[in-house]
């Protein structure tokens, strides 16, 4: 029996009469780490938006364990607490506490006790290293903690999945490091990811696949030993020279 979690089918996404996505065709399984890479406006976002529905896609299906997440049995914030995201602007509430950050979606969405979701706060705040700031608010933490308050209340809500769109783009070169290291444990806990990112390291040494992307489509799918040593596409081979910096 496969063990598919998500599969896009298909998948089209226009923006007036600019084409963003074009007839793409994903099938990710449980336990996967995925990067997603390409250059800026490639699609990599659009995609994981659409698979969260934060974009409805113009043509095409999403599957998530078969289901067809736009059907009408979907229920969408139930959906969504099973495929999490993370921003790259973290988008937390500025006027709760780190700890309430996490606490309050639980309560909302998963309707969990109160009690029960500060347990499971405090918990994936620890292990983002952040127990020392709980009580702090997010216009006191640098942007590395910030995302890694982010990453803890994606992981309170219990996902199947986690989408991570660019989670370092918006960070200071010193702080990327930080939270790469958390997504680095995260990737060996079983927890499907698919990751949108710019850090080729990171993409090369924890990515079970790598999907690179180029104007709207998926040129290139497969293990990241045959695509960051001997990529199939001209493009592909352009943009990895480009990046890395190597012939």
């Amino acid at each position: 029996m496969s063990d598919k979690i998500l599969e896009l089918s298909h998948l089209a996404k226009k923006f007036g009469e600019n084409e963003v996505l074009k007839d793409i065709n994903l099938t990710v399984n449980r336990g996967e780490v995925i990067s997603i890479i390409g250059s800026s406006g490639s699609g990599k976002s659009t995609m994981l938006r659409c698979i969260n529905l934060l974009e409805e896609p113009t043509d095409g299906k999403i599957y998530f364990k078969g289901q067809d997440i736009q059907s009408k049995e979907c229920k969408i914030t139930e959906y969504r607490s099973k495929v999490g995201m993370v921003f790259q602007s973290f988008n937390l509430f500025n006027n709760m506490t780190a700890l309430e950050n996490c606490i309050r979606p639980q309560v909302t969405v998963l309707k969990r006790k109160r009690a029960d979701a500060e347990k499971i706060a405090r918990e994936f705040i620890e292990k983002v290293g952040m127990s020392a700031y709980v009580n702090a608010r997010p216009s006191q933490l640098s942007g590395g903690q910030k995302q890694r308050i982010a990453i803890a209340r994606a992981l309170s809500m219990n996902p199947e999945v986690i989408l991570f769109d660019e989670p370092t783009s918006a960070l200071d070169p010193e702080m990327v490091g930080e939270v790469l290291a958390v997504m680095r444990d995260l990737s060996t806990t079983g927890l499907t990811m698919m990751v949108v990112t710019h850090e080729m390291q990171f993409a090369r040494e924890v990515s079970t696949r790598v999907v690179f992307m180029d104007s709207g489509v998926i040129l290139e799918d497969t293990v990241p030993e045959e695509i960051f040593t001997n990529p199939k596409e001209a493009r592909t081979r352009e943009f990895l020279t480009r990046i890395l910096g190597t012939n």
